[in-house]
């Protein structure tokens, strides 16, 4: 059977560093960390004090107030971004066959921070069971994609995958696949997180997983930094229009990148820790490349996972060593969580748009706070603390995530 070729055609993103695709990838280039001492709640008790919050955000500016209360902040940014992408894509919503539109989204705790606060408030009320009739709505992690297609009608496939921090990174490959078997024309496709609480706070400090730098927040996240501690947790969402080849030529529609090929491979080494040697990443990377027909040399840019811990770092550089031998002198590689934080679920796609505007411009953002390289990473150019000049055909995006979780998509320009 004969595949259909599948295209990025909108973009959207709502980040640490920008809240719309414009102001994102101006911050990006221009190395702004986004980290800041946590607002949302009393830090007083925990280890780590600060991350990568949303800024200057109003969700009524772009929802319907009613809508809006309705919605967990979680589902508020994917709206939002929904919004941007659909209106960059130009998409003609009266003409288009909306049987045809699918939305999946991909979210790693969905809607937690309306959990804990209808807890709180139950608690704080002397255990009146009294709750918001929007608390399911809110807390529901499939609501990110539902409002979306209800909201414009689309009724082709409507779900939300979650593996962990891969999980809009699954969420593409899904749209990926749906576009190219012919079960749909476009796909509405990304992810979003709005994880800065109490329990992912207290949870990942207790698994010794964040930066507690409270000093240094701005320069904490430092990924393949010999003094890295951990990461720094981020939020937000990025919706990326992902659509069928010849649909979007028939349409007219500007192109950004064709979403080339995937890779999806389970590390069976530890349910939190990755393979020593990226074992896992190194394969998923290999058959991504494959599925898109490439070589290895065809590969001019990789925006790492790259989160900024002490484990993780070493075994993807050292899966990128091994599977692009000499070749890794001719790769451009970075990792933008040194800016955005850790945006869990919604990590893969902000990334992506990342690799693809990286691709179109010929300009790749920096790895920022890199100052000494862990002598048990391999040499290679991480882009450090400037944006660089660097021209190439193809890229790689990673993502990778508890739970044995490896997500690998290659990007290309469009022949």
């Amino acid at each position: 059977m004969k595949v259909k070729r599948v295209v990025i055609t909108g973009l959207g993103a709502l980040t640490p560093i920008g809240n719309t695709v414009p102001e994102y990838w101006n911050s990006l280039l221009s190395g702004v960390s986004g980290s800041n001492p946590i607002t949302y709640f009393d830090v007083q008790h925990f280890k780590t004090k600060f991350a990568c919050e949303i800024k200057n955000f109003d969700p009524n500016n772009f929802i319907d107030r009613k809508i809006a209360r309705s919605m967990d902040r979680c589902g508020q940014y994917a709206f939002v971004t929904a919004l941007e992408a659909i209106n960059d894509s130009s998409l003609d919503l009266e003409k288009i066959n909306k049987r045809r539109v699918g939305v999946i989204l991909g979210t790693a705790i969905g809607g937690i921070s309306s959990i804990i606060e209808a807890i709180d408030l139950f608690y704080t009320n002397g255990k009146i069971p009294k709750f918001s009739p929007f608390l399911l709505t809110r807390a529901l992690g499939d609501m990110i994609a539902g409002n979306i297609a209800i909201h414009y009608g689309f009724s082709g496939t409507n779900c939300v995958t979650t593996s962990a921090c891969a999980s809009s990174a699954n969420a593409l490959v899904d749209a990926y696949h749906a576009i190219q078997l012919g079960k749909l024309d476009v796909v509405i496709s990304g992810g979003a997180e709005a994880g800065i609480n109490q329990f992912a706070i207290g949870g990942f400090n207790s698994m010794n997983a964040l930066s507690t730098r409270n000093d240094e927040y701005s320069t904490a996240s430092r990924p393949f930094d010999v003094s890295r501690d951990g990461f720094v947790m981020g939020e937000g969402s990025a919706t990326l229009v992902v659509e069928d080849y010849e649909h979007a030529k028939a349409r007219g529609a500007k192109i950004y990148a064709e979403l080339a090929g995937v890779g999806l491979i389970t590390d069976t080494y530890h349910i939190t820790a990755p393979h020593p040697e990226g074992e896992a990443a190194k394969l998923a990377m290999k058959t991504a490349i494959e599925d898109a027909n490439l070589n290895i040399s065809d590969i001019g840019h990789i925006n790492t996972h790259g989160t900024s811990t002490p484990l993780g770092d070493i075994s993807e550089c050292i899966a990128i060593r091994d599977l692009f031998g000499e070749h890794v002198g001719n790769i451009a590689i970075n990792a933008i969580k040194s800016m955005t934080g850790h945006m869990l679920g919604a990590a893969g796609a902000a990334e992506s748009i990342a690799t693809i505007l990286a691709m179109q411009t010929g300009m790749v953002p920096p790895t920022i706070n890199l100052k000494e390289k862990d002598s048990e990473i391999p040499d290679f150019n991480f882009t450090p603390n400037l944006a660089a000049k660097h021209s190439f055909y193809a890229a790689l995006s990673n993502s990778f995530g508890f739970g044995g979780h490896n997500a690998s998509i290659v990007f290309s320009k469009i022949d």
